[in-house]
């Protein structure tokens, strides 16, 4: 079986890829619809073709945004349902319209000036994967836009397997599931996916960074609002009486730590909070936070302290007040994985299969596999390819997503291998 796969040459993950970027799927934090943008579907509906055009019988895209299909078994064994998932949108934090890809082909090394900004410089001092990337063929985007490797080379990668299991009978596999979901970038890329539709035992998110790294530890998250209430006077006669919200939620800014506990100022294992958004007037301001870290006992501690913070703050404010709320977001799918070590093992052997040594990391982020995991689906992260995702310097290397391509097709046979 490793010879097959390992033999295998003829690719498409390139040409998909290419297809795959130029639709602009950008999503929308502030929309309240599901996908948040509509135009989600129109690669939804692209990828349903294809995946019909395949003889996958049952894909299809639902009302949400979500593709769902089913590889079938081609063994007699009994063996746990695998899925493999993407997520079709981009960030939100670049444009993702009008984006024109460009391969370079052969990459020799030094930076890479993109054609439409010549500013926009990869360099390599700066993306030290480009050093294991010589020889090879390096996509881009020209400098306007970003690329949207995140997730669409998952995608990409995805559907090249999909493709190869259906054509390779030789290739031994149980039943596989593919789901494809909208407004992960969003945190809402599992919000209405329906797991017992999907009825997987098992999943692996294709949403990963650099080849032959594999996740299974994501920050846990939580966010927090700090609603201040002030005293507004109209500012002629307010010498003694007024008291700024704004002001008041500038100064707890302020003074939070710089050196500690900010995302400027931690690495590795280390958590923060982060103010993402002030809103509001003289009479009442809103300052949104998200608290990370890879402990819910830390999680918690960091929460405490920004309250306490909050306090001492309005404690030189009397007459004013503030309410401090916090909501769960996702948390650590570890808690969840250490509980099936066999679906992290089989990853790291399709790894190895692929010809790559197995590198296990801790995200400092998120995926659809953290909420997936919680809600019954154990769902660790394999490699995409990708790298600076969210911004025009993305890049991805076409070597690369064939390496993906073959850990997919060596975890499917290896789960059907050990049934």
């Amino acid at each position: 079986m490793n010879e097959v796969i390992n033999a295998i040459e003829a690719f498409t993950v390139e040409e998909r890829f290419l297809r795959y970027v130029q639709i602009d799927t950008e999503s929308d934090p502030t929309s309240l619809s599901c996908p948040s943008t509509e135009k989600q579907k129109n690669l939804g509906q692209v990828l349903v073709n294809e995946l019909l055009a395949m003889g996958i019988v049952d894909a299809h895209l639902d009302s949400d945004g979500y593709v769902y299909a089913t590889i079938p078994a081609n063994t007699d064994k009994r063996v746990p349902t695998i899925c493999f998932c993407s997520h079709m949108d981009t960030s939100p934090d670049c444009t993702g319209a009008d984006v024109k890809p460009v391969v370079h082909r052969g990459y020799a090394g030094g930076d890479i000036i993109l054609p439409d900004d010549p500013d926009v410089v990869i360099r390599r001092h700066e993306h030290p994967d480009l050093s294991r990337q010589l020889g090879n063929d390096i996509i881009t985007a020209s400098g306007k836009t970003l690329l949207g490797a995140d997730d669409k080379a998952g995608i990409a990668e995805i559907m090249d397997a999909a493709r190869i299991l259906m054509h390779y009978p030789a290739i031994k596999h149980g039943t596989v599931k593919i789901l494809f979901t909208p407004d992960e970038e969003i945190g809402r890329g599992v919000d209405r996916v329906d797991l017992v539709k999907l009825g997987a035992d098992f999943a692996y998110t294709v949403d990963g960074e650099t080849a032959g790294t594999i996740e299974d530890e994501t920050f846990s998250a939580d966010g927090a609002v700090v609603t201040i209430h002030g005293v507004g006077v109209h500012p002629g006669f307010a010498k003694g009486k007024m008291q700024s919200a704004i002001k008041i939620a500038a100064e707890i800014v302020h003074g939070l730590p710089s050196g500690r506990l900010s995302p400027e100022s931690t690495g590795g294992r280390e958590g923060f909070v982060h103010p993402v958004a002030i809103n509001g007037g003289v009479e009442q301001a809103e300052i949104t936070f998200i608290i990370r870290d890879f402990t819910d006992e830390k999680l918690r501690a960091h929460g405490e302290e920004l309250e306490a913070l909050v306090k001492s703050v309005l404690a030189s404010h009397p007459g004013c007040s503030y309410r401090f709320t916090v909501n769960e977001q996702y948390r650590n799918m570890k808690q969840v994985l250490d509980q099936y070590p066999q679906v992290m093992d089989i990853g790291m052997e399709a790894i190895r299969r692929a010809g790559m040594e197995p590198v296990r990391r801790s995200i400092r982020g998120g995926t659809d596999g953290s909420r997936l995991s919680f809600m019954g689906l154990p769902c660790p992260n394999i490699f995409a390819g990708g790298h600076a995702f969210h911004g025009r310097e993305e890049w991805v290397s076409v070597q690369d997503m064939q390496k993906s391509v073959r850990t997919i097709l060596h975890i499917a046979a290896l789960w059907e291998e050990r049934g």
